[in-house]
Parts: structure tokens; C-alpha cells; sequence
């Protein structure tokens, strides 16, 4: 027995040097561990070597603690997630090499595990650069962008010892409805695709496995998650399928995720059709399958297609399911039990063990297991990544109304209001880790007036509609000394409220929002739980609204009566009970709470507020009658498991704008959230709207140089917004209507359309030119068109076109995205953008469900949105052979 031990450099972003360092214990003379083997060949020879359980093994994952556990056993096990989340960068680093030093050690074979984690718009860890969510990164319409944003990203995932981000979504986000609309690129499949691509290059070329998801459809009917999805072949091919065959074919994403949801009848993470004859025999993937957190037994508890564990197993191992995340489950001693029973054969699970193994070998894990603490650190949040974020959400901010010109503000007003709940937090979106230090929209603006400038702040509402958390004046802790205010608080280190508490204390209120982290010492970051206890004074007799928000699961007890039982993993989810209380005596309170993983907060709010409830709104008005303008910053309740059903800003939002318009001073609204909004009740009250999106750390410096007209902004609707949600779902490219577009009470037209957005320059388009204008079907045709600056500040256009088969066998849709490109033009310069169009763009699947392109003409048209024909031309294939 003799050991070996190899040094590894890696190149990566600001400067760093990720210095790997490899250690084995294992015979050198094992043909696996001779890298200068081909990986057939390594592969070949490890599986030889395995028992049953070691192969069973290595389609597991888990996300529990791995130190100081038994979790590692002498089989090993495939993958491990989620572990240094609460660490910084260097601290991450250092864990990771602990586990794969102990994988390597207490395990027959020394097989080192991929660990995996999320990296949606940044790396969901401590420290970690957090950039624009994903729906912002696709409004800058610039790939190049993405891809260096997603290098930088990658970067710090892998100097973390962190090998496969379940990232990206390429979901289309067709209903607007869904809570998730915010973590994709948008509705329409090219600009997906596109943007898909350069996510999982950026991420691949850093040697980091991207998990394109969730395969293949993931929001259903009423804009619901993972409901059942019945859909033609034809729409998922066109649709769909767009943005996950590009990834594989284009990106070469070595994993993808599969959905929840069903797909026509069965269950996506056991459709073989799906996960074998799509996935593997169309389009050639060479990666391994992971299950969504938990999908394998929704095989039989949700979707209720097998009557047991073992069989679930089967179902997913035949399909082509390779890795169950997040824990052991279906894939434990159930798939061991349905290969010895015959339910499935070994030679199935031999070849996804050799999937497994051979994605190992070519990432190299069996020589660089250990990374540079060092570097993980310097890598973290860093200058240069910091600089991107601010870039990329300059980039992704869109102006969707401007009367008057009222924008860009003037830096010498003398005072301006900044009002809104959204106005001094810097709201990050979903799948964020903990920035270093964000910039809120209200600390942007600070900074970038002159010292002499009065910036007014007044909240003006509370967040997402929630109700205010109950004050500790109202609140008595169970066993408090006499005067003493606030809940006896206990935390304990699992989700049951099981044992000894690990932290006992007294609590002004509940409200908390812990992010990645931990309540506190000896309660860890996921998995925990907590308990409440106290008395309830009310100041009057009457019925209460009691909110219980909070991520995962809640119980609440009035009286010893529960009034809310909602024990689930969820995310951010408000629960709301009316109930009435009498103000001459105290009321018994108990609140439990636990935490499943990822993010962690809770608050127990209520209705009452002194005076009334308006203090907040007309502290607000008083504050813009004041100044000479304002800023109303107002957002929206979402995320996954928080579908809406109504697209207005919460009440409260809107009632503050209407308030604050009624003071007769110019009033911008800056919009913070992921998704699209209806505006009917004060859209025509205001002069300005600005929708930042989720514009990451820097977002707050970004939206003010755009107010301010430091930027001129270029970014472009990813998402149609409607003029009422009775409209949803809208999309840009419908297939044709049989009898008309519009409402018997309202226009069937969008608020805003698909591509849309506004800038504080104006551009002219020249005569559109296609040469040659007759091709074959497999020919190609440039498409190009001049487009001049005529304003007086430079500016970004995104040209854009669109393609419509006037005559098909199949009916088309009106139009569909199939190039776009963004500019950047000085006062009176041109530029001209020129395309390429090919099969690719004009093809169609026809009544056989046969790929081709029929020939005849397309129209083509380009402009600055879906709904904006600035040039238009025509191109004509011919038919096979012809002349």
C-alpha cells in the first residue's frame, strides 16, 4: 500500500489560482485510479469491484451533516449537498476537503462524492457574489453578459469544493401566475435558450456540473407549481424542450434535474420516454439524471403510480433516473431490494452506476479532491465580481413608463422622498445566499446625490402585505418574572421539537428572518425547530387578523384552540386566522416552528396598528408634500410555493401610491420582484415606472444610476405583462385566433409586451435587407438592418426579429422570436445588426411529427419589441430540388 499525492492548478476569475490537491490511500496498481487510463477503462474496472451495495450506493445523496455522523458508511455514496451553506468561503473550502478526506478513508473503495448545491444567480453561501436573479439577467437580452456572469459564478462554486450547481431553470415562465416566474429567462423558448446556454457554458468552462431543470414542465393549469401537465408533443418540441436540448447539445451540461410535476400520465421522474428515449436517444446525453428534492417517493405519495418503495425504485432506475436527491429514501435498501427481487435488472443498474462513475472521472474528482481555503476566500464577493453585478444590473433594468420625461431625476433637487417597505432593504430573490453588502434602493439614491440634497425616507407600508409583527409590549413571556415583556423562545436541533432545548431565552416577538443561518449556538442551520410559549394582551376587545408567515412548517394555539396547522415544507407562505379577543385578560399563545432546509424566518403579525393602521401611509404623504419629487418602492409576494392568484401589488402598495400621487409631486415607481404586475388601479397617476427586478447586491447603486440618468436604460421585458391577470396566460407568440383577440369588457392586448422597453434616446431603423431572398431548406440567409441613434444621450436598442410561416401545414404562431441583438450607439452613430437565418429558425414538426422545413414565405420583421415592426421583409424557400 503506498499513497501518491498530485498538485492541480486552476486558473480562475479576479487573479485566483485554485490550487487542488489530490490524496489517495488506494493500491495504485487498481486500473481505476490510473488517470492516464481512458474513463471507459477506469470505469469498467471500479464497477467490477463493487458489490451491490456500493453501486446502490452511489445513485444516493444526502444533504444531512456528514462530520461526526455515521452518514458515510463503508459503501460510500454518491453525492452530498448543501453542507457548508452557513460557512464563508474559506471555511466552506476547508469542510469540504474534510469530507472528501473522510469519504476517502472510511469507504472500501475511497469513490469521492460530487457535492452539489444551488447557484440560481450566485452561489447560495455566505459571502458568495449574489448578482441579479435569473428573470433580470434575461431582461439585459445579452448572452456574452450571462456568460461572464456565470463564469465568475462557477468560480466560486468550484474554489468551495462544490462540484454541480442544481442550476439553471430553463422553464418556460408562459403563466405569469407562477411563484417561480422569477428564476427563469423568461416565457419565450429562443431567448431561453440563449440565455440557457451561456449560463451552463460559463458554469461547465470552470469545471462545474450544470443541472439544467426542471425536465421537462414544472408550472400546470391556474399558474400552479408541479401540477399535472397534459400538453401535445408538438408544444412541448417548440416549447419546452427548446431551452433543454440546447443546453446538452450547445453547453454539454453533464446533469439535469427531473420535475416534479406529471407529464401526460406519468410521473416526469419515472417517464422513460422522457429520461431515455428523449433525453439519451434524441439528443445525446452523456450526463446522469438527479431527482428533484424528493421527486423518487412522489412517485408513489403523490402521484400514486406504484404501491410501494421498491417499486418507486424501479420505476425511476428503468426510466432513467440516475441520483435521488436530496436524502436516502427510494433509492436505500428499497432499490436493493428491487435488484435482488428481480423488480429491475442489475445490468439497468449497472449502467447508471457507470453514468455515475463516469462523469467522476471526467471531472476529475478522482485526482482533485481537495480545494485552496486560500482562494475560496479570495474569490468570494471580490472586486471584480462585485463590479459585474453592478453592470449586469445596470443592464437588466427596464423603463416601462416615462410621461413627461419625467426621468432621469435632476441630482440638484433639493429634497426628494424615497418611500415604499421595499425602499431601505435590498431584496436579493429566491435562491440567494447572504451578500456581504447589499445596497438598497434608498442607501443607491444617498449616494448619489449631492451632500446638499434632503433624502426623505418614510416606510410608508409593510412588506409583501404581510401584517406587522405583534410589538413585545403585548406579549409576556410563560414564567417571566412579573413586568417582563416578549415569548419564552425554545430552539431545539431537530424539526420535532424532540429532547432538551438547545437554546432557552426570552424573545421580544417573533420575527425573524435567519436567511442560511442559525438561531444561534447549538441549533444547527437546517433542520431545527422551535417553541413559543406566553400570554397574549390585546389593547381592545374585538376580532383580531393573526398572521403566522414563515418558511416551513407552523402551528398556532389561541386559548389552547390550534388555529393554524400548516406542519409542511414550504417557502415563505402566510397563514392568516381572525379571531376574537377580549382585552381584561391575558390569552394562553403557543407557536411551534420548524425548519426543513435552505432559507429560515418566521413572524407572528396582527392587525391592530395605534391610530388606526395609517400612520406609516400619511408619515409617507407628508414626506413628499416636502420634497419635489418621489420614489414609491413597492414589490410583490413570491417564490417557490407562492403562486398568486391576483397580479395587483398588495393593497396596502397600492393604496401608498395613490396616496403619495394625490400630493400633486412627480412620482416614480420602482418595482422590485420577479414577476409581472397589473396596474389598473394608478398606472395613469404616475409619471414614471421602473422595473428593477431583483437587481442583486448592487442593485440599490444600479436603480440610482438610472434615476438619475447615469444610465441610460436598455433592458427589455423577458415576460408580457397583462392588463389584468384574466388575461394570463399571454405570451407573444399565440398560435392564430379563430375568431378575435379582445374581452367583452377589455382589450385582449397586452399592459406592456414581450421584448418592451423604453430608454431616454430614441432610434431609427433603415429598410430591411435578406440575401439571398430564395433559399433552399437548408439553406441560410442574412438578415441585416441599420439602426441610428437620433437622441441626444447614448443609449442600447435591442433589435429584435421575428419570423412567421405564412403558409404551413400546421398552424404557426403569429410570429416567434428567432434573433435579437443588443446595441450600443453614441448621439447620431449607426450601427448595423445583422442576422443569421437557417433551418434551425424555420423549421417546424409536421403532421408526422417530423422535423422539416416546408418551403414557401416567411415573413420576417424587426423592431424593439413583440409588438414593435420597425422593418419588415420577406424570405422564400423553395421547395426541395428546385431552382
Amino acid at each position: 500500500m503506498r499513497s501518491s499525492t498530485v498538485f492541480v492548478s486552476i486558473t480562475l476569475g479576479c487573479g485566483a489560482a485554485l490550487a487542488i490537491v489530490a490524496c489517495s490511500s488506494m493500491p495504485r496498481t487498481a486500473r481505476y485510479l490510473d488517470a492516464s487510463r481512458s474513463v471507459e477503462d477506469r470505469v469498467d474496472d471500479l464497477l467490477s469491484r463493487m458489490t451491490l451495495d456500493e453501486k446502490c450506493a452511489q445513485l444516493r445523496c444526502s444533504i444531512s451533516e456528514p462530520e461526526g455522523t455515521d452518514l458515510i458508511k463503508s459503501e460510500g455514496i454518491g453525492g452530498l449537498g448543501l453542507f457548508s451553506r452557513s460557512l464563508d468561503a474559506g471555511a466552506a473550502a476547508e469542510k469540504a476537503n474534510r469530507v472528501q478526506k473522510l469519504v476517502q478513508e472510511k469507504t472500501r473503495l475511497g469513490i469521492p462524492v460530487i457535492v452539489h448545491d444551488e447557484a440560481l444567480h450566485g452561489l447560495l453561501g455566505t459571502g458568495s457574489t449574489s448578482f441579479p436573479q435569473a428573470i433580470a439577467l434575461a431582461s439585459t437580452f445579452d448572452p456574452e453578459l450571462m456568460g461572464e456572469v456565470a463564469k465568475a459564478i462557477g468560480a466560486e462554486v468550484r474554489s468551495r469544493g462544490i462540484h454541480q450547481a442544481l442550476s439553471p431553470v430553463v422553464n418556460l415562465a408562459r403563466d405569469v401566475r407562477w411563484g417561480r416566474t422569477e428564476e427563469t429567462y423568461g416565457e419565450d423558448p429562443y431567448l431561453s435558450a440563449r440565455m440557457s446556454v451561456a449560463f451552463c457554458r460559463g458554469l461547465e468552462g470552470q469545471g462545474v456540473i450544470t443541472t439544467p431543470k426542471h425536465l421537462a414542465v414544472n408550472v400546470g393549469e391556474g399558474g400552479r407549481d408541479s401540477q399535472a401537465i397534459d400538453i401535445s408533443e408538438r408544444l412541448l418540441r417548440e416549447g419546452e424542450f427548446v431551452p433543454f436540448e440546447a443546453c446538452f447539445e450547445e453547453a454539454h451540461s453533464r446533469s439535469v434535474m427531473a420535475a416534479y410535476s406529471s407529464l401526460n400520465g406519468r410521473p416526469c421522474s419515472a417517464s422513460r420516454w422522457l429520461l431515455t428515449d428523449v433525453l439519451r436517444g434524441e439528443w445525446g446525453f452523456q450526463g446522469f439524471v438527479v431527482s428533484d428534492y424528493g421527486s423518487v417517493s412522489g412517485i408513489l405519495e403523490m402521484h400514486h403510480v406504484v404501491a410501494d418503495k421498491k417499486h418507486a425504485a424501479a420505476a425511476a432506475l428503468e426510466a432513467g433516473l440516475d441520483m435521488e436527491l436530496p436524502d436516502v429514501d427510494v433509492y436505500g435498501q428499497p432499490l436493493v431490494d428491487a435488484v435482488r427481487e428481480g423488480l429491475v435488472p442489475e445490468a439497468t443498474l449497472d449502467a447508471t452506476v457507470r453514468r455515475i462513475l463516469g462523469v467522476k472521472f471526467r471531472a476529475g474528482l478522482f485526482e482533485n479532491r481537495v480545494a485552496d481555503p486560500k482562494h475560496a476566500a479570495d474569490l468570494a464577493d471580490c472586486p471584480k465580481h462585485r463590479e459585474l453585478a453592478l453592470g449586469a444590473a445596470q443592464k437588466a433594468i427596464v423603463l416601462l413608463r416615462n410621461e413627461g420625461n419625467a426621468l432621469p431625476l435632476q441630482k440638484n433637487l433639493a429634497s426628494l422622498a424615497v418611500v415604499g417597505p421595499l425602499a431601505d432593504v435590498a431584496r436579493l430573490g429566491g435562491y440567494t445566499g447572504t451578500a456581504n453588502h447589499p445596497v438598497s434602493v434608498l442607501a443607491g439614491i444617498r449616494s448619489h446625490v449631492p451632500a446638499g440634497t434632503d433624502v426623505v425616507y418614510a416606510k410608508g407600508c409593510d412588506l409583501k402585505g404581510e401584517l406587522p409583527p405583534i410589538p413585545t409590549d403585548y406579549l409576556v413571556p410563560e414564567g417571566g418574572d412579573a413586568g417582563a415583556h416578549g415569548l419564552r423562545g425554545e430552539y431545539f436541533d431537530n424539526k420535532t421539537l424532540e429532547g432538551a432545548p438547545k437554546i432557552v431565552r426570552v424573545d421580544p416577538r417573533i420575527d425573524f428572518d435567519w436567511g442560511i443561518g442559525s438561531p444561534g449556538e447549538g441549533v444547527p442551520a437546517d433542520f431545527f425547530s422551535a417553541r413559543w410559549t406566553g400570554k397574549l394582551v390585546v389593547p381592545e376587545t374585538r376580532a383580531y387578523e393573526l398572521t403566522a408567515s414563515t418558511e416551513d412548517g407552523v402551528r398556532l394555539w389561541i386559548d389552547g384552540i390550534k388555529l393554524v396547522d400548516s406542519w409542511v415544507n414550504r417557502g415563505r407562505t402566510t397563514d392568516r386566522v381572525t379571531v376574537k379577543l377580549e382585552a381584561d385578560r391575558p390569552h394562553d399563545l403557543r407557536v411551534e416552528y420548524y425548519q426543513n432546509r435552505g432559507t429560515a424566518s418566521a413572524t407572528l403579525g396582527w392587525d391592530w396598528h395605534p391610530g388606526g393602521g395609517d400612520e406609516m401611509t400619511v408619515a409617507a404623504v407628508e414626506a413628499a408634500k416636502k420634497c419635489d419629487a418621489a420614489v414609491v418602492v413597492v414589490g410583490i409576494d413570491e417564490g417557490e410555493g407562492r403562486d398568486r392568484s391576483i397580479l395587483d401589488l398588495p393593497t396596502a402598495e397600492e393604496k401608498l401610491i395613490l396616496s403619495v400621487a394625490e400630493t400633486g409631486k412627480p412620482v416614480t415607481v420602482v418595482l422590485v420582484g420577479g414577476s409581472a404586475v397589473t396596474m389598473s388601479h394608478w398606472i395613469e397617476h404616475v409619471s414614471a415606472i421602473v422595473e428593477t427586478w431583483y437587481a442583486g447586491e448592487e442593485g440599490g447603486n444600479a436603480i440610482a444610476d438610472v434615476l438619475f440618468g447615469d444610465v441610460n436604460p436598455g433592458g427589455r421585458l423577458p415576460i408580457t405583462f397583462p392588463r389584468s391577470v384574466g388575461q394570463v396566460p399571454l405570451h407573444s407568440d399565440p398560435r392564430p385566433t379563430g375568431r378575435g383577440w379582445d374581452y367583452s369588457d377589455a382589450p385582449g392586448t397586452p399592459l406592456f409586451p414581450f421584448g418592451f422597453g423604453l430608454g431616454y434616446t430614441t432610434f431609427e431603423y433603415g429598410t430591411l435587407a435578406i440575401s439571398p431572398a430564395t433559399i433552399g431548406p437548408a439553406g441560410h440567409a442574412t438578415v441585416s438592418v441599420d439602426v441610428k441613434n437620433t437622441g441626444s444621450r447614448r443609449g442600447d436598442e435591442v433589435v429584435q426579429l421575428y419570423v412567421h410561416d405564412e403558409v404551413a401545414s400546421i398552424v404557426r404562431p403569429v410570429k416567434e422570436l428567432r434573433a435579437f441583438r443588443r446595441i450600443t450607439l453614441e448621439p447620431g452613430e449607426s450601427k448595423r445588426a445583422t442576422f443569421d437565418l437557417g433551418p434551425a429558425d424555420l423549421a417546424l414538426w409536421n403532421a408526422e411529427m417530423k422535423r422539416v422545413v416546408e418551403p414557401g414565405a416567411f415573413k420576417v420583421t424587426v423592431g424593439g419589441s413583440s409588438a414593435d415592426v420597425r422593418a419588415e421583409g420577406v424570405l422564400t424557400v423553395r421547395a426541395a430540388g428546385g431552382e
